[in-house]
């Protein structure tokens, strides 16, 4: 059955904004070969989207000639703005940007393990106020936040969990309290990781992949055909339970020590840098292995040159300290193929993605060992990647989310003109919709 008029026009409106959001500003000749609308059909399109404040002319197009086909149309970026969290056990850092994601303004702020409940609620509730303030915005429309922990898939809320600071949980709540008129999403900090990987990072060209997160922690995300599965609780990829070899035991329902996790979180990693004799000295904010990480992937870029100057009378020690970092990362990638390769037998993703701020500290060198190591251990090939976001990559996720949620809504009414729920575009920018035409 056809679809009637006020449904086509609908759906064709959906199509542009969807166009326009992912493409940026488009001239009404180009909607309409990227439509297949016909002329008057797209004139009439953009006269709609422009009395609903949805678009507006931008600019001009250098490659047209002067007049209305010149015309560059573009998605009103400040009819909503937005903020991002990134919570983590330490602290909070928050991104505000307008409805196409332009940034705005960013801060942070360092929680101590000591700071209490409510004192911790409110300087990362006090964090998101002074940014939005500076950034010039009076009302947020939708804030995403990443965190650490499970997500309840029926409610969408941030579940209990002894391993965490309860002000994570409160946080939640309390945004919604003094931003009564905003909404407030939650998700998994890996999950958005990966969304953000896909999007804007390494994993661009993978419908099907897995995101290993180092950093404090171990965590993993799957993305099967598109889509992110979070399983039947909300548990899919905590990785940092899975028992494996090399560990003094196994984790249990509340522990994760003497699983993955007793290999490759931060502090695992750190210990096996020093076994190795190797100087771990902390840089910055970011977790203590990811340094070690970074220095060991240096030094042990220079053993070919440190043999040869060492041969000529060079000092010697170079060579040792050159060894002992090429040792610890062979060492560390032993244990991340074991994680790995168990991954793999199960989802056989093709490619998998480290990730975090160890993950995109060991870089390709890293990644290269890894692969390895995986390639002898399973007979599915599996592409591994080091992150080009690293820690980066959860708050650019949060981001995202907030902004195809804000989107969707904005852009609901169209819906009201005759669209059916069912028809509406999928938030994932490639999920597109095929045009209706009149």
């Amino acid at each position: 059955m056809p679809a009637s008029p006020s449904t086509a026009r609908a759906i064709n409106d959906r199509l542009a904004l969807r166009l326009l959001q992912q493409e940026g500003p488009l001239t009404a000749g180009q909607l309409k070969q990227l439509t297949g609308l016909s002329r008057p059909s797209v004139a009439d399109l953009v006269e709609r989207l422009a009395a609903a404040g949805l678009i507006d002319v931008v600019g001009e197009s250098g490659e047209q000639r002067r007049g209305p086909n010149a015309k560059l149309y573009g998605i009103v970026a400040d009819q909503a703005h937005l903020a991002a969290l990134d919570v983590r056990t330490e602290g909070v850092s928050v991104v505000v940007s307008d409805l196409l994601g332009g940034v705005l303004a960013e801060a942070s702020v360092p929680i101590g393990g000591d700071t209490g409940t409510g004192p911790a609620v409110e300087q990362a509730v006090a964090l998101v106020e002074r940014a939005a303030k500076e950034a010039g915005v009076p009302e947020l429309h939708t804030v995403g936040i990443g965190a650490p922990g499970l997500i309840d898939p029926a409610t969408g809320e941030l579940r209990d969990s002894g391993g965490l600071p309860a002000w994570h949980r409160r946080l939640v709540l309390a945004l919604q309290e003094r931003l009564p008129h905003t909404r407030v999403h939650v998700e998994n900090e890996t999950n958005l990781a990966a969304l953000a990987e896909q999007r804007d990072g390494v994993a661009k060209d993978r419908d099907t992949f897995v995101l290993l997160w180092l950093g404090h922690g171990t965590g993993a995300a799957v993305v099967l055909e598109g889509t992110l599965r979070r399983g039947a609780s909300g548990g899919t990829g905590e990785i940092g339970f899975l028992p494996v070899p090399g560990t003094a035991g196994l984790p249990s329902a509340v522990d994760c020590e003497g699983g993955f996790h007793s290999l490759a979180g931060s502090a695992a990693i750190v210990a096996l840098a020093e076994r190795h004799g190797l100087t771990v000295e902390a840089q910055g904010h970011e977790p203590l292995a990811a340094s070690v990480v970074r220095d060991a992937v240096a030094s042990a870029a220079t053993v070919k040159g440190a043999v040869a100057s060492a041969a000529t009378g060079a000092v010697a020690a170079t060579v040792g300290v050159a060894s002992a970092a090429a040792d610890f990362l062979d060492a560390l990638a032993d244990r991340l193929a074991v994680g790995v390769a168990a991954v793999v037998a199960i989802l056989d993703p093709g490619c998998l993605v480290l990730a975090g701020e160890v993950g995109q500290a060991g870089g390709a060198d890293l990644a290269a060992r890894v692969e390895r190591r995986v390639r002898r251990m399973s007979p599915l090939p599996t592409e591994v990647r080091a992150s080009v976001l690293g820690g980066g990559a959860v708050l650019r996720g949060a981001l995202l989310t907030a902004r195809e949620r804000a989107q969707d809504e904005l852009f609901a009414p169209l819906q009201g003109r005759g669209a059916l729920p069912g028809q509406a575009v999928s938030p994932r920018g490639r999920d597109q919709l095929p045009p209706a035409r009149m």
